[in-house]
């Protein structure tokens, strides 16, 4: 404490993180702002952070980008990067995509796998770039070798699930959903559940099927609750249940969407009051897990 009150920037930059873990943002930033202040690159990043997002002072997008590019100026690569979802995203700065790819080639070149994995979005959507699926495999491939990023596993799995930049390969996709499922993702999860239950590079299981949507519904995947809903009511994979059954759909339905609707008012018909009361307030009580430990808890209840 005293050597940062005494002017030391590294002492001011480790007083502020110190204060970040402790989510003391008012301090985190006075701090922070001193070392900013003598031109460390590492604590203009930290305060560009608190400004972007509002944490301990008023946010503001525009001090952001600028305290990210005297950083960036400086080759800090966290700054590099934050400055290419700036310019990505438009924030603080006008959108410019060509100056987000520089930032994020720049960084990706450093090994940042968020770069790579963003720079793989840029090609996928044809962002400031020709679409072009086999560089946005490139860039996924690289985010997830290096850091088995669930989000690059999923868009892999997704482009062989489509025939996106490489020939379409139903196992090579399961292969892809699975290690990002098993990572907690909600939507991969939900892809490779129907694999299972249309016995597309797997053999169909629904048993498995139905574990795989469960996961992904206590998520809120709305879809995935729709399909729990639906099994429930035909015994596919589990036992039938329509108290569970209305769980899930009103679930489903609270999730915006609307196509459960009339699966809902059918399986109530064949309820007793006392069953739908109960469904009712298992659904008012439902909330998404937080995590995928808590998820996986769920599912042995």
């Amino acid at each position: 404490m005293r050597s940062a009150l005494d002017g030391d920037a590294r002492s001011q930059l480790a007083l502020g993180e110190l204060y970040l873990a402790e989510e003391n943002y008012s301090d985190a930033f006075r701090f922070f702002l001193m070392a900013a202040d003598q031109k460390l690159k590492e604590a203009e990043c930290a305060l560009g952070n608190l400004y972007r997002f509002g944490q301990g002072t008023k946010q503001n997008y525009v001090e952001a980008a600028r305290l990210y590019q005297l950083s960036a100026d400086q080759g800090w690569p966290q700054a590099q990067f934050n400055l290419g979802v700036m310019y990505d995203n438009g924030l603080g700065v006008e959108q410019d995509y060509g100056e987000a790819m520089r930032w994020y080639k720049l960084t990706a070149a450093k090994g940042m796998v968020d770069a790579e994995y963003n720079l793989g979005l840029m090609y996928a959507n044809a962002k400031g770039v020709t679409q072009d699926f086999k560089e946005a495999m490139h860039w996924y491939r690289l985010a997830a070798d290096h850091r088995k990023m669930p989000e690059a596993q999923f868009n892999i799995g997704a482009m062989y699930d489509n025939g996106q930049g490489v020939e379409q390969d139903y196992k090579e996709a399961a292969r892809w959903y699975k290690l990002a499922a098993d990572q907690g993702h909600a939507e991969a999860q939900f892809n490779l559940a129907l694999m299972y239950t249309n016995g597309q590079g797997l053999d169909h299981d629904d048993q498995e099927a139905f574990r795989w949507f469960r996961l992904a519904a206590e998520q809120g995947q709305r879809e995935a609750a729709s399909n729990v809903g639906v099994m429930y009511v035909n015994g596919d994979g589990i036992s039938k249940d329509y108290v569970e059954a209305v769980k899930w759909l009103s679930v489903a339905v609270s999730e915006g969407d609307r196509d459960s609707v009339d699966a809902l008012d059918q399986v109530v018909a064949r309820m007793t009051p006392e069953q739908i009361e109960k469904a009712k307030q298992m659904a008012e009580t439902w909330k998404p897990c937080q995590g995928k430990t808590e998820c996986e808890i769920r599912l042995k209840k």
